[in-house]
């Protein structure tokens, strides 16, 4: 019975030393490269969001799928999955295209936001999303900035 228990503790420590070797990886930098429409359905609109995902760890990255969601000035705008798969390799870095749907009461909801009687300028956005890599392998992401919006030029 002894032996026994001293087993159980030996893997316990053993599962716990493997576990904190997990949380010794940096986190992806993950970065808006660009959007392009795509076709959509009724009244949501569709866009084909580009992802510069860098690697910033030794070891190469595997995912098997890539979900997504976007706020745009603090409010839910978007949201998207793609089953792509593939790898960023150590110190690297890849493009990733996810299709994301925007729907009609988004777009409504951001309208009646932005036209508060005040020009927008600059528009906060986030980013937050996951490359699918299985249960030990899953990495998440996040992304924030602000949108410039360019003033319209006054014409006489």
């Amino acid at each position: 019975m002894r032996a026994t228990g001293l087993a159980a503790l030996l893997f316990h420590l053993l599962l716990l030393t493997g576990c904190a070797g997990f949380g010794t990886r940096d986190p992806l930098q993950v970065d808006l490269a660009g959007m392009e429409p795509i076709p959509g359905e009724g009244l949501e609109v569709r866009f084909n969001l580009k992802l510069r995902v860098q690697n910033p760890n030794e070891g190469a990255i595997h995912y098997s799928g890539v979900a997504l969601e976007m706020d745009l000035n603090d409010l839910p705008l978007a949201s998207g999955v793609s089953s792509q798969g593939g790898t960023v390799a150590g110190f690297g870095e890849t493009l990733i295209e996810v299709p994301v749907t925007i729907s009609a009461f988004s777009v409504l909801r951001q309208a009646w936001t932005l036209t508060g009687g005040h020009p927008v300028q600059n528009v906060p956005y986030a980013l937050r999303g996951k490359l699918g890599g299985g249960f030990w392998g899953t990495r998440r992401f996040t992304d924030a900035g602000v949108l410039s919006i360019p003033e319209p030029i006054d014409t006489p």
